[in-house]
């Protein structure tokens, strides 16, 4: 579909189920925020000096509680009308007043989606004959979420959380396997990367991709990831490797970045030591996650583009027009900050990653 030449990007504000169009006048800067961590997060900066409803005199805005309030349902959606898309839906959580010599006051709003029900709740837990799949689904039961919680992994004998708040319990477990974690339509999701649904997008660098900094970079690239343990039934060490097969299962073509590392500088073996495996299983899924994270981000974009409301984080970018080495799709979206000021309009800031160089580099 043609975008037409002019468009409004103003953004939308719904609070508590109305839309509050005052906001879209007073806004003066608006960042929403995500990332593969999860949880939303948002800041609305507000000029907030003028007269009340019904009343001649100014005052200062948006601090009586009428419209923007703790606990109160913020949703913003963003883009031209027919393409609208909602960029964040969650509760105001933060009042900010804004007082400085030879200028209007302002007034910042901030606010998290529904992972701060998460955040804000703190545990000592066990958990016994659980995988970290089954741990997710029981963590969102206790706050009365759905889960769609199917990350591949190892069932452990015991799991113990210690005083840490539910979302970085979570996002502790996610790390061991590179699961990712994120709330959508109500559901929390704790899913391996493979079983996100993103948006396919296309950037082409002069037109709507603004700038962009592409870096392949060998610095965290290893040839072989060991993770080792002792198990302590059959009363022997644990040992597991990972090497360049298990990024070959995601990628069709271009070079990766072990492939690179061993060319030039020959193997280079890496060693995880922060986690003990109590069995060969744990040590295998851990030692892959580890390759795999390391693999995934060998080749990385940090941009910003005109405005792209259907990108979040889990899409599926294509870059054109940034060279041959960096050229084409395969790019998955880590990282999203959506932006609104009055100097610049609606701007996009990402950051994605691929594993592969393009043939022919």
């Amino acid at each position: 579909m043609t975008d037409s030449l002019l468009t409004a990007t103003a953004p939308v504000f719904t609070v508590d189920g109305q839309v509050k169009g005052q906001l879209a006048r007073d806004v003066s800067r608006l960042e929403i925020e995500e990332d593969t961590s999860g949880m939303k997060r948002l800041m609305l900066r507000l000029i907030a000096q003028g007269p009340q409803q019904g009343t001649p005199e100014e005052e200062v805005l948006y601090l009586n509680g009428s419209i923007l309030d703790f606990g109160k349902r913020l949703q913003v959606s963003i883009g031209p009308e027919e393409s609208a898309r909602t960029v964040f839906d969650g509760f105001i959580s933060g009042l900010q007043g804004c007082f400085h010599e030879a200028q209007e006051p302002e007034v910042v709003t901030f606010a998290e989606d529904r992972l701060m029900r998460l955040r804000t709740t703190r545990r000592m837990k066990t958990y016994e004959k659980m995988s970290d799949a089954d741990i997710a689904s029981a963590i969102a039961s206790e706050h009365s979420i759905s889960a769609q919680a199917d990350a591949d992994g190892p069932t452990y004998d015991v799991v113990q959380q210690w005083n840490q708040s539910d979302l970085a319990f979570l996002r502790a477990r996610a790390h061991l396997i590179q699961a990712e974690v994120w709330i959508e339509d109500d559901k929390l999701h704790f899913q391996s990367r493979s079983g996100r649904s993103g948006t396919d997008i296309e950037l082409v660098q002069g037109n709507t991709l603004i700038s962009a900094e592409v870096r392949a970079d060998l610095a965290h690239q290893r040839s072989k990831v060991t993770v080792s343990g002792y198990d302590a039934s059959s009363r022997d060490k644990i040992s597991e490797d990972a090497d360049s097969s298990a990024i070959d299962a995601e990628i069709s073509d271009g070079r990766t970045g072990v492939s690179i590392l061993q060319r030039a500088f020959g193997d280079r073996p890496s060693y995880r030591v922060r986690e003990v495996p109590l069995t060969t299983g744990e040590a295998s899924t851990w030692a892959k996650a580890e390759m795999l994270r390391r693999a995934r981000a060998f080749v990385t974009v940090h941009g910003i583009t005109s405005g792209t409301a259907d990108m979040v984080v889990g899409s599926h970018v294509t870059l054109q027009r940034v060279g041959t080495p960096f050229e084409g799709s395969g790019y998955y979206a880590t990282r999203i900050l959506h932006t609104y000021d009055l100097q610049d309009g609606f701007r996009t800031h990402f950051s994605a990653e691929r594993a592969t160089l393009q043939e022919g580099s």
